[in-house]
């Protein structure tokens, strides 16, 4: 099976699973796992993997519309090296701390690849999940997309001090929960801007239409895409960069970006069916994990 088939067997056996997060009794819990070879390119360094590893599970509870409490990791590596250790509980403490959480530890391991697993809590009554977008809703996205897409051209250039700038994202944590109260639907874009609407598609029901020209595009893409398909391809599809793309009334969206302290963009709006941009079907295509 390849990961969407596994990931729709694993929901239809666990009829709780299939957000960002699970929610029990207002508890949420998500848990990630990140490999050397897949998601931490040469130059990355352990400072920037222990700040991505445990934001990436921030930003699912940030996907639920939750207050982040505390995250946890186990941290495997081909030799437990002192100064390697420290600087990824230094960059794990520093991202929980950034949306007021706690780092409290985890669990240690050798093995052949340098390989996280981490742990998100968060805490919600009102949890917002993928399955609630309605017709005449709109859909906007934080931020801007295309971070991480810069970040891996900044490694592949050499320049690995601008790529781990880039891959130390700001889990929206904040704006998850300023959400919350207004939005239908949501979830994090860590598969990319195209791969979420039609996930979120498929969990609500419906359809979106968006306008390539609302995207917005992180700036550094500019740097390194060759044309306008490359920035494109860049901000809609390479994903990983941990942005929230939600649904919600179009009439709330002047308020609710009152209460957001990052940008919030409307890029299209909620249909009955289909993907499309500018009118034209958009491929479900994205991160996937091999």
């Amino acid at each position: 099976m390849d990961e969407r088939s596994a990931l729709r067997r694993l929901a239809a056996a666990l009829p709780t699973a299939g957000d960002d997060a699970a929610v029990v009794d207002g508890l949420v819990v998500t848990i990630d796992m990140l490999h050397e070879s897949a998601d931490f390119p040469p130059g990355t360094t352990r400072y920037t993997a222990g700040w991505r590893a445990v934001g990436a599970s921030l930003s699912d509870v940030a996907a639920m519309g939750a207050s982040a409490t505390a995250a946890v990791a186990a941290y495997a590596a081909p030799t437990l090296e002192e100064s390697e250790l420290d600087a990824f509980v230094d960059g794990a403490v520093d991202v929980c701390e950034s949306v007021d959480a706690e780092y409290v530890g985890g669990d240690l391991d050798t093995t052949a690849e340098f390989t996280v697993s981490t742990t998100a809590l968060g805490e919600t009554d009102a949890p917002v999940r993928r399955s609630g977008a309605n017709p005449g809703d709109v859909i906007c996205v934080t931020g801007a997309l295309g971070r991480t897409a810069a970040g891996l051209r900044a490694f592949e250039a050499g320049d690995a001090e601008r790529g781990n700038d880039l891959f130390r994202f700001s889990p929206r944590v904040a704006a998850g929960v300023a959400l919350a109260p207004h939005a239908t639907a949501m979830m994090d874009s860590s598969d990319g801007l195209a791969r979420s609407l039609h996930q979120l598609a498929e969990a609500s029901g419906v359809g979106f239409d968006v306008s390539w020209e609302a995207v917005p595009v992180h700036d550094a893409v500019i740097d390194y895409a060759a044309d306008d398909a490359d920035t494109r391809r860049m901000a809609t599809t390479v994903g990983e960069d941990f942005e929230l793309v939600c649904t919600l009334p179009a009439d709330a969206v002047d308020d609710v970006r009152s209460e957001v302290s990052v940008p919030l963009t409307v890029v299209g709006d909620v249909v009955d069916e289909g993907v499309k941009m500018d009118g034209e079907p958009l491929a479900d295509e994205g991160y996937t994990h091999e």
